[in-house]
């Protein structure tokens, strides 16, 4: 059977003007998961989605693993859902990235709060009640992973597959997978690590879950390499 990788991309950059490049501690990150890989992997084909971080991950991925990495193919349906929407829908006055930065400063651990913010927004886009709130609807964002993933299949062609991607496509892939509930899908999106490794197995139509979020290779090289946002 052959196995397709599905990495979460390296530390983004939470604060920042733009969110969606990766941190120094990012591509850290990618160039030591492209070691580790370098060992025992040999991808037939790389995807991503189009988002800087995907790109940036596989850019740094690269630099790890050496020659012999092809390059990425973008798959749109491979991008995570849209943070600050979903957010906005919880809490309007967010939209105002200058308003949510002061509203979070007040909190000694800005990132943990927002990260409890983030994941009571998810639940409520993903229950389905407030459809009209938003500019992807959660069964709309799950369908069009579930439709790129078939889509990479096909394109790999029997070949294993690296796909550079976000924790949002991850766990709705493993959701669909293991047939869980909406509230475990944000369960399992919420203890992703960067850079944190899945791997299917797949051969024709069947398709099995082998490794959730492995993120070892981080441990063994520097515990303080582990981030999960």
């Amino acid at each position: 059977m052959a196995s397709i990788y599905l990495i979460r991309h390296g530390q983004a950059s939470f604060g920042a003007e733009n969110y969606d490049q990766l941190s120094s501690l990012g591509w850290e990150q990618g160039r030591v998961l492209g070691r580790h890989l370098a060992r025992s992997v040999e991808p037939g084909l790389v995807v991503g989605g189009n988002m800087q971080r995907h790109s940036e991950t596989v850019e740094a991925i690269a630099t790890g693993f050496g020659s012999g990495l092809p390059s990425m193919q973008v798959l749109e349906g491979l991008n995570e859902f849209d943070h600050l929407d979903v957010i906005k829908g919880l809490r309007p006055e967010w939209a105002d990235r200058a308003a949510m930065m002061r509203d979070l400063a007040d909190f000694p651990k800005p990132a943990k709060a927002f990260q409890q913010t983030f994941e009571k927004a998810v639940a409520r886009w993903a229950s389905g009640d407030h459809d009209q709130d938003y500019i992807e609807t959660w069964q709309a964002f799950r369908a069009r992973v579930l439709a790129t993933v078939d889509e990479l299949i096909e394109l790999a062609n029997g070949a294993d597959v690296l796909v550079s991607t976000s924790g949002g496509p991850i766990s709705v892939t493993i959701g669909d997978l293991l047939d869980l509930s909406n509230e475990k899908v944000q369960a399992l999106n919420n203890v992703m690590a960067n850079t944190g490794a899945s791997r299917l197995l797949y051969s024709g139509g069947r398709r099995s879950l082998s490794v959730f979020n492995n993120y070892s290779h981080l441990e063994v090289e520097d515990p303080a390499l582990v981030t999960f946002r």
